[in-house]
């Protein structure tokens, strides 16, 4: 057990790791394309700075969702994990240092660059996915593994926007270098770990059959999916809101964000260990009924110090939810799928985000930001209603899933 302790806390690093380097790049998006010099003008995917920010983000969002499962299949059929997740950060940090140094050796268009971000999000994705995979593996139950993934998460996101700003004031392509270095840590850093993949080894079909024969997953892969729009919602039009609404400078903007970032990444460990105690349905179902009221509360919020109370209680009981919601794809998943069961949950998130910035800008830009809280907090709630009654069946036909067997001291 010791061993899974410290495994634990060297795979939760390597997921901030990750995480961190990727949203080192978001705060001086829009710079960064420019110092990276090539010519937007003349790209039809992008007449204006915005739009051309817009198309470097989603570049890497659509790698993860085109190669993520690839990654997933490769683990599960090969019954290795180390090996991938040294050969996909070391190849994003390749992918990152391209980037870097293409201003001045290889006068790439805009497509070019969007094609070298397509490559890097490739390759990072899978260092990512299979980390967190890893973290399945270990014993001493699902819900404190994911747990120390989503304080992982949490973390990497929260720090990541702040340190990448102050990078990016010093040269706008430091995000990158950075993030290549960081890379190259994680590759190392993995290193030391044992892979504990099943050695059951399967053909990718049955892999993929197996998963398909587990039609329970998309169950937590709903909730990861609207969990992660709303993540995504407040990444571009909560910071929008909170600056037009309380006319807040970016400082201030910042501090409100953290009223949600510094609950939601500190208390993700401890509240994954209590799904393991509890049993998933109360933290995911309750939780996101109260998630999604506290989403409206602070699109209602009325003044700034209710609308950071109300962050923070989104920040809480989004760290009850997370940690509970990756914990019963662990659950649910077979020993022999688990790359590509968390390949799905990781699928399902991405394209969550993506939806959060589609969906929450496009709302916002048409009919304002109550509308937007509304259709974002009403969605959380929506999936918590529709989902409630096969979750509550599947607890009562599966307890032993979502509670810890103290007699061997893994989940069952």
């Amino acid at each position: 057990m010791h061993s899974s302790n410290r495994d634990r806390v060297v795979l939760a690093a390597v997921v901030f790791a990750v995480l961190f380097s990727q949203v080192l790049l978001y705060p001086g998006v829009a710079t960064l394309v420019e110092a990276l010099g090539a010519d937007v003008a003349t790209s039809p995917l992008a007449e204006t700075a915005l739009s051309a920010s817009m198309w470097f983000l989603v570049a890497e969002f659509a790698a993860y969702v085109a190669f993520v499962g690839v990654w997933g299949v490769a683990s599960d059929v090969t019954g290795r994990r180390t090996s991938f997740i040294v050969s996909g950060a070391f190849a994003g940090a390749v992918g990152y240092t391209a980037l870097a140094v293409s201003p001045s050796i290889l006068s790439l268009s805009f497509e070019g660059v969007l094609l070298l971000r397509v490559l890097q999000g490739a390759m990072t994705i899978g260092a990512f996915s299979l980390t967190m995979t890893m973290l399945m593996d270990l014993e001493g139950g699902h819900g404190k593994n994911m747990g120390a993934a989503g304080i992982a998460i949490g973390l990497g996101a929260a720090l990541g926007a702040p340190v990448g700003g102050q990078l990016t004031g010093i040269d706008p392509l430091a995000p990158l270098f950075v993030a290549a270095g960081l890379l190259v840590g994680v590759g190392l850093l993995v290193s030391t770990v044992p892979d504990r993949a099943p050695s059951d080894r399967r053909t990718a079909r049955a892999v993929v059959d197996g998963l398909r024969r587990r039609p329970v997953l998309t169950i937590p892969y709903a909730f990861g999916f609207v969990d992660r729009l709303t993540a995504g919602f407040f990444a571009l039009v909560g910071t929008l809101y909170f600056q037009d609404a309380f006319e807040l400078d970016a400082a201030g903007t910042g501090l409100m964000l953290a009223c949600f970032f510094a609950p939601f990444a500190l208390l993700q460990y401890p509240l994954g260990v209590l799904s393991d105690r509890v049993g998933r349905v109360v933290p995911i179902v309750v939780g996101s009924l109260l998630y999604g009221v506290g989403i409206l509360g602070v699109g209602a919020s009325p003044t700034i110090p209710v609308a950071a109370v109300a962050m923070i209680a989104v920040g809480v009981l989004g760290a009850l939810v997370a940690p509970a919601t990756m914990a019963l794809v662990s659950d649910l998943a077979d020993d022999g799928e688990r790359g590509v069961a968390m390949a799905g949950f990781n699928l399902a998130g991405s394209l969550g985000f993506l939806g959060g910035f589609l969906v929450g800008g496009t709302v916002a830009d048409a009919y304002g930001y109550e509308a937007a809280f509304l259709v974002v907090g009403g969605l959380e709630i929506a999936i918590a209603l529709v989902a409630a009654p096969a979750f509550v069946r599947l607890s009562l036909e599966r307890s032993t899933t979502f509670a810890l067997d103290e007699r061997e001291g893994k989940d069952v």
